[in-house]
């Protein structure tokens, strides 16, 4: 398993960031069913201000630029990333073509038991 971290930032306005919290309090189940078919085992998304971090862990095989928007495979989840990008907007940082930020490791405790 290996995992991967990404960046995100919300439109900066406390009812935008609330509704997004309100919504992943209850994400749909066709989404969650989605993300696990597709090889996540497990997402979590931490928010600093309008910030967004979000980590994930996969199999050894999951790229995140070439699998990770193959979630939407149902109308349900296109339609829950539809309505979660209204919420969004990418970091400075993004390169082209990315909405999710990819992160560079920078530490990691188990580096020192290799």
């Amino acid at each position: 398993m290996k995992s991967f971290a990404q960046a995100l930032d919300l439109k900066n306005d406390r009812k935008t960031i609330d509704l997004y919290e309100k919504y992943h309090r209850a994400v749909w189940p066709e989404v969650l069913s989605d993300l696990r078919q597709n090889g996540i085992q497990r997402m979590e998304i931490f928010r600093l201000g309008n910030h967004l971090f979000m980590y994930c862990q996969a199999p050894d095989n999951f790229d995140p630029k070439r699998d990770f928007q193959k979630y939407t495979r149902s109308k349900k989840s296109v339609e829950w990333n539809e309505l979660m990008m209204t919420f969004q907007q990418k970091t400075p940082e993004a390169q082209p073509g990315e909405w999710w930020a990819e992160m560079k490791r920078v530490f990691d405790t188990e580096w020192s038991k290799s």
